[in-house]
């Protein structure tokens, strides 16, 4: 059906929604009342439905009218809203793209410093754990999980991905543990906070447990909670639900100052990691690289000489 209407129809008819009248309306979109009235009319028709109910110059919209003045509204002012980043302003935008844990529980808060410090510069943040989005080349910079190397992008190093199992200070008191020295096999017991893996690389508690129990069988488990995001896991140790494996660079700020503390001592570095992307055909601009620079120097130079265990 869209394809048959001209599009300034919906155009016409939001206007007219919002003055409730023709005349005022048309004054708008620089257009005559009659060119309105024919332009309304028309939608009507292919529709096959009435918009307006008309008492003289008096206008009130039919239930059907209301229906799709929502709709036509809500879809303009999306459209305003995707727009608004090729609006000429003095303020430089830079787009940058990250991963929902990365976003959460790294990014978020070193953009908002990045902001304050640099008040002429708007930070736009893509936020999706889809590896096309955050690889696209809209993106100024992307923060990627990867193994080191990337086609479309050059890649710095931002931390390692090195895992553990962490857990809420109450938890470990509640449970009676000696949190340093709780083994493999006795974590395996404890109510364990996993989270699903939609990426094959993603490393989970079954594969944490293949790795840390070296040569010998992996011990039995069952995860007490399974979230559908990491941070979902993350939030629930936080909140003493259990022990979720923790990625020690991303959670590094609730392990300093003691939201979160490591249970037992066994730690896994899984050759992938965070890194921060630049375009490889394409300049960056100054503003881009002034936050390439500022996050660059948030480098974890201690995890990433961390051996594997």
């Amino acid at each position: 059906m869209l394809e048959r209407i001209p599009l300034e129809a919906f155009r016409v008819f939001d206007a007219a929604c919002r003055h409730m009248n023709f005349s005022r309306a048309g004054r708008e979109l620089a257009i005559t009342q009659a060119a309105v009235s024919r332009r309304i009319k028309t939608l009507e028709d292919h529709l096959g439905a009435s918009l307006f109910t008309r008492r003289g110059k008096n206008l009130a919209l039919t239930a059907a009218g209301e229906r799709l003045f929502r709709r036509v509204r809500a879809s303009l002012d999306y459209l305003e809203e995707s727009l608004e980043p090729f609006r000429a302003t003095g303020t430089q935008t830079v787009a940058i793209a990250a991963s929902g844990a990365v976003s959460h529980l790294w990014l978020g808060r070193r953009l908002r410093e990045f902001g304050k410090a640099h008040p002429g510069i708007s930070l736009r943040l893509l936020t999706s754990d889809a590896p096309a989005d955050l690889a696209a080349e809209s993106n100024d910079l992307v923060i990627l999980y990867a193994a080191g190397e990337h086609p479309r992008w050059n890649l710095a190093p931002l931390m390692p991905e090195v895992l553990m199992p962490v857990a809420a200070p109450d938890y470990v008191a509640a449970k009676g543990l000696d949190a340093p020295t709780v083994g493999v096999d006795d974590i395996a017991g404890l109510d364990l906070i996993d989270y699903d893996r939609f990426n094959a690389h993603w490393v989970s508690f079954r594969q944490w447990f293949a790795q840390v129990a070296s040569e010998r069988r992996p011990p039995r488990f069952a995860p007490r909670y399974t979230f559908s995001t990491y941070v979902m896991a993350i939030d629930a140790a936080l909140k003493g639900d259990g022990v979720a494996l923790g990625s020690l660079g991303l959670i590094e700020e609730y392990l300093a100052d003691g939201r979160l503390v490591p249970v037992g001592n066994r730690r896994l570095s899984t050759g992938y990691g965070y890194y921060l992307g630049t375009p490889r055909h394409r300049i960056l601009g100054n503003e881009a690289a002034r936050l390439h620079e500022a996050l660059s120097g948030e480098r974890n130079a201690a995890l990433w000489s961390e051996p594997e265990s």
